[in-house]
């Protein structure tokens, strides 16, 4: 049984990382996939925004990666390894709004932050089961705008030394958490933008897909209904896919039946590497394992990798779909 949990929340600090560990809270979620249905045109954008623009930008949202206590090092030594970047000092704090303590460390690369948790205590309900979390401009005013846009408030708003945090689902069930600083954070724009990998039912994706482009005032880059589902473990069939950006990062929707072998769903974040083979050969020279792939699609390379504690995650390039013959 892997030791890990993975979640997905904004925990990069500049120069104030010890601080930042006190306030790093949590996020996970899940979702499962669907038929195809027709395309939209490409690049549609949503309703220009009602409000106030809730999103900073996806160099202040971080993967949360939980491991037990003996993997934090190999962990990290593996992951900066294979994308470079630094790591804070390890620390330990209660991050939460009720007793616990955990260890913590932020690590950040060029293309992509993590917030990594060794917890000392049981992680208090709900926490833990929610994977992505952002940095907003407003806690007030993001709420309710998450509200407005069909989300539930599982977790209301608290304060942590620095700010305060929310987590909040959307219809399907993917839970992401929300924080704010008393100070603005400062942080210097990612190289390459992780995706936030997002595996969704057909019963619920389209109300998904509504409430969170209203709240992130994003858009549909593309949406395939009948990619190749070789992406997903399951080759010589299709499914749909639809990609999304906001001002929060990327987000890659895969609509399924939910029959996905392992390990497809397990992955929460996807790296764009800029050299493909390179940046594998170095996750399996710092201890990573490849769980699939590498995999040629029409539009990247692709593969999953499971680093030492057990995070699970997707590595691409990106390839103009004109430049390479499927």
């Amino acid at each position: 049984m892997p030791r890990v949990r993975l979640f997905a929340g904004a925990r990069f600090f500049s120069t104030a990382r010890k601080i930042a560990a006190a306030a790093a809270c949590i996020v996970t979620a899940a979702l499962v996939l669907a038929p195809s249905h027709s395309t939209r045109a490409q690049s549609q954008a949503t309703s220009p925004p009602n409000g106030p623009v809730i999103p900073v930008g996806p160099q202040y949202d971080s993967t949360h990666v939980y491991l037990a206590t003996a993997d934090f090092d190999a962990f990290v030594k593996s992951f900066i390894a294979t994308f470079g970047g630094t790591a804070s000092q390890r620390t330990t704090y209660n991050v939460l709004s009720v007793p616990s303590s955990t260890q913590f460390q932020s690590v950040v690369s060029p293309g992509g932050v993590l917030s990594i948790f060794a917890f000392q205590t049981p992680i208090p309900y709900p926490f833990g089961s929610e994977r992505t979390g952002y940095l907003v401009t407003n806690m007030d005013q993001a709420i309710k705008a998450a509200r407005a846009a069909g989300a539930d408030v599982i977790v209301e708003p608290f304060k942590d030394p620095i700010g305060l945090d929310a987590v909040i689902e959307w219809p399907g069930g993917l839970r992401m958490q929300l924080y704010w600083h008393f100070k603005s954070p400062t942080a210097p724009p990612l190289q390459t933008i992780p995706e936030n990998r997002v595996y969704a039912s057909a019963d619920t994706v389209e109300t998904f897909l509504h409430s969170f482009l209203s709240f992130s005032n994003g858009k549909i880059l593309s949406e395939d209904a009948h990619a190749d589902a070789a992406e997903i473990g399951r080759p010589n069939e299709t499914f749909r896919r639809i990609t999304l950006t906001s001002l929060f990062g990327n987000v890659r929707i895969f609509v399924t039946d939910g029959h996905l072998p392992y390990p497809f769903g397990r992955e929460v974040t996807g790296y764009q590497a800029t050299d493909f083979k390179s940046t594998l050969e170095k996750s399996k020279s710092s201890g990573a394992k490849i769980l699939a792939g590498p995999l040629t699609l029409v539009d990247r390379d692709t593969a999953i990798v499971e680093f030492p504690g057990g995070y699970i995650a997707e590595i691409h390039d990106l390839t103009a779909p004109t430049s390479r013959p499927r």
